[in-house]
C-alpha cells in the first residue's frame, strides 16, 4: 500500500503537467480565434481552482469537476493540435 501513493502522486504530477503544457500551447497559436486558444486555459484554471477545494475540506467539488475538466483541455487540445498539422499540411500540398 505505500507503494501506491508516490505512483499516484507521481502520476498526477505528470498529468497536471501536460495539461498545463497543452493549454499553454494552444493558447500560443496565433492563429486561432481568441475564444478557442484560451477554452483549454481557462478549463485548466477552473480545474485547479477546483482542485485547491480539497485544501478547504471540500474535496465533492474537486473529485466530480477537476479531473473530467482536466481531460477536457488534454482532448481539446490535441483536437487543436491535430487540426493544425492538417491545415499545414494542405498549406503545404502544392496546386495541381
Amino acid at each position: 500500500m505505500s507503494r501506491m501513493l508516490p505512483t499516484v502522486a507521481a502520476f498526477g504530477i505528470v498529468f497536471f503537467c501536460l495539461t498545463l503544457w497543452c493549454s499553454v500551447t494552444v493558447a500560443r497559436m496565433r492563429d486561432l480565434p481568441t475564444w478557442r486558444r484560451f477554452l483549454p486555459l481557462t478549463l485548466f484554471l477552473i480545474a485547479a481552482g477546483a482542485s485547491l477545494l480539497r485544501a478547504f475540506d471540500i474535496p465533492e467539488v474537486a473529485n466530480a469537476v477537476a479531473f473530467p475538466l482536466n481531460l477536457a483541455v488534454v482532448l481539446l487540445s490535441l483536437r487543436e493540435f491535430r487540426s493544425r498539422r492538417q491545415h499545414t499540411r494542405e498549406a503545404d500540398r502544392p496546386a495541381r
